[in-house]
């Protein structure tokens, strides 16, 4: 309790946390890449050379709104979040909600941790929202990357481009057609590497059960409150929360994986 700074005796009622969840998105997101720099310089996390970029979609709080509806911009029935969107997923098909966008480190053999993180409306691609992403690493994390791997929804020029200018190469599944440009037949050629395919092979055991974690430990799919300002700072709060345990694991608790006692430590 001091800790957060409140006392015993007054604590804010709901409507003053509701106000302030709307204001503290950018600070969180902020703090975010701060912890994740943090594992970084303190090498509680192996020099993360090779990094992975995911996202996640999230289900709305209360009923969908129907895209025939929104068009009219007629809301039908009560306990609707006008602020999520739909997206689609190549597993669970269409979602009414929000998208979670994450950059992890990827060695199983120390600790997989989020590097930053951002949330957004479910039809947001992956593409427009890798650069804000990569954008809120530190410069102390982001020299020491020498790639990136992600699905083929990020694979773009833009984003092959942007990554170079930041030093670092972007490794996606690259499909080869009859009038593929040569310049991405190179992208093919090293992604179907020996090299390329190690690479790329540490997404799996990094990113995508880094995040059923998240999911499953602080219990946002679907989001517990209505309002991207709201989910926003929701999500990315435990995304920190998480950092922070981790943290406290690995330096107080000198645990061998300190994964494994975050649900304990958190009471879920």
């Amino acid at each position: 309790m001091k800790a957060c700074g409140l006392s015993v005796s007054y604590l804010p009622n709901r409507r003053t946390f509701d106000r302030r969840l709307k204001t503290i998105y950018t600070d969180i997101k902020e703090r975010i890449s701060t912890m994740g720099n943090l594992f970084v310089i303190e090498r509680l996390v192996r020099p993360p050379r090779v990094v992975a970029t995911d996202t996640a979609l999230l289900k709305s709080n209360g009923k969908v709104w129907h895209k025939s509806s929104m068009k009219q911009d007629v809301v039908p029935r009560s306990g609707i979040d006008t602020d999520a969107r739909w997206g689609r997923s190549r597993t669970k098909g269409w979602i009414f909600g929000y998208k979670l966008h994450m950059i992890s480190s990827t060695d199983p053999l120390s600790t997989v941790v989020p590097l930053s993180a951002d949330v957004t409306t479910a039809n947001i691609s992956d593409k427009p929202a890798y650069t804000d992403t990569v954008s809120s690493l530190l410069p102390e994390t982001l020299k020491k990357i020498h790639y990136m791997v992600a699905d083929p929804g990020f694979s773009g020029k833009k984003q092959y481009d942007f990554s170079l200018r930041k030093q670092f190469q972007l490794v996606c599944p690259v499909k080869r057609y009859k009038n593929t440009p040569e310049k991405r037949l190179k992208l093919a050629d090293f992604y179907e590497s020996a090299l390329g395919q190690v690479i790329y092979s540490k997404r799996k055991i990094s990113i995508e059960p880094l995040i059923e974690h998240l999911k499953s430990v602080f219990r946002i799919d679907p989001v517990p409150v209505k309002g991207l300002d709201k989910v926003r700072s929701i999500v990315l709060l435990d995304v920190l929360l998480y950092q922070i345990t981790v943290y406290y694991n690995c330096k107080v608790l000198k645990s061998d994986n300190p994964r494994r006692m975050i649900k304990y430590m958190i009471d879920c």
